[in-house]
C-alpha cells in the first residue's frame, strides 16, 4: 500500500507538471497535440487510479520444504516434503496471495534408517495413505490473506486439496525478508485417508494411528 501511494504522490506532481508546461506553451501547440496529451494523461491517470499489479515471487525450490509429524499410540513419526512449484503475490511488501504445488512422490521420513525408513516411506505413497501414484501433487491456494496487525505476521485461508479432496483451513504465517513460515494442522480422515484410524476401525489397540497430523511449512522466495 506504501508503494502505491507513494505512486500517486509522484504522479500527482508529475501531472501538475506536464500541464504547467502544455499552457506555458499552448500557443506552439496544435489542437491535435493537445489532445493527445489530454488523451495521455487520461490513461496514465486511471492506470494510477486502480493501483499497482501484485508483484509474483518463486520460491526456492531446493531449499523451501514441509516438515510433517504423524501420532502413534506408541509414538510418532517425521520427514519432509518438497514442492513441485510456489509462488507468492505481494502489494509491495505486503503478502496478497500465494498458491503452492506440493511433490508426494517426495515425501520420506526422517527419524528411521535402513529397512524401517524405506518400510514406513513406501506405505505412506501407498493408497493406504497418500497414494501417489494416482495423486502426484496436492496444493495450498490462498483465497484470504489478511494482516494481524504487525509488519510480516498473516492471518490466512487457504483450499488445501489432497487426493483430489479440497479442504478449506485457516493458519497464521510469517512472511517477510525474503522467507515464510506457517504450521498447519490436518485430519487425515477428511482426505479418505483411514489406515490404522480409530475413527474407522474398533480394537486397534497400541496399532492406532491419530488422525490429526503437523504440517510445518518452511518457504525461501
Amino acid at each position: 500500500m506504501w508503494a502505491i501511494a507513494s505512486l500517486k504522490l509522484y504522479w500527482n506532481i508529475f501531472v501538475a507538471t506536464t500541464i504547467n508546461i502544455i499552457f506555458k506553451h499552448l500557443n506552439f501547440l496544435n489542437m491535435k497535440s493537445y489532445f493527445f496529451f489530454l488523451s495521455f494523461l487520461f490513461v496514465s491517470f486511471l492506470a494510477v487510479a486502480n493501483g499497482v499489479e501484485p508483484m509474483t515471487k518463486n520460491i526456492n525450490l531446493s531449499t523451501s520444504k514441509i516438515m510433517w509429524k504423524g501420532y502413534k499410540v506408541t509414538g510418532s513419526h517425521e520427514g519432509n516434503i518438497k514442492f513441485k512449484s510456489g509462488t507468492l503475490k505481494f502489494d509491495g511488501e505486503t503478502l496478497v496471495g500465494g498458491e503452492l504445488m506440493v511433490d508426494m512422490n517426495s515425501i520420506d521420513c526422517t527419524d528411521l534408517q535402513g529397512g524401517g525408513k524405506g518400510k514406513l516411506e513406501g506405505h505412506l505413497k501407498s493408497d493406504d495413505f497418500f497414494g501417489v501414484t494416482a495423486y502426484p501433487a496436492s496444493s495450498v491456494k490462498f483465497t484470504k490473506v489478511t494482516s494481524r496487525g504487525v509488519a510480516g505476521e498473516y492471518k490466512i485461508t487457504a483450499n488445501i486439496t489432497i487426493k483430489n479432496i479440497t479442504k478449506e483451513v485457516k493458519f497464521n504465517a510469517t512472511v517477510k525478508g525474503g522467507t515464510g513460515s506457517a504450521t498447519i494442522k490436518l485430519d487425515r480422515s477428511e482426505f479418505d485417508i483411514k489406515y490404522g484410524s480409530g475413527s474407522f476401525f474398533d480394537n486397534l489397540g497400541d496399532k492406532t494411528i491419530y488422525d490429526e497430523f503437523d504440517l510445518n511449512i518452511a518457504l525461501n522466495y
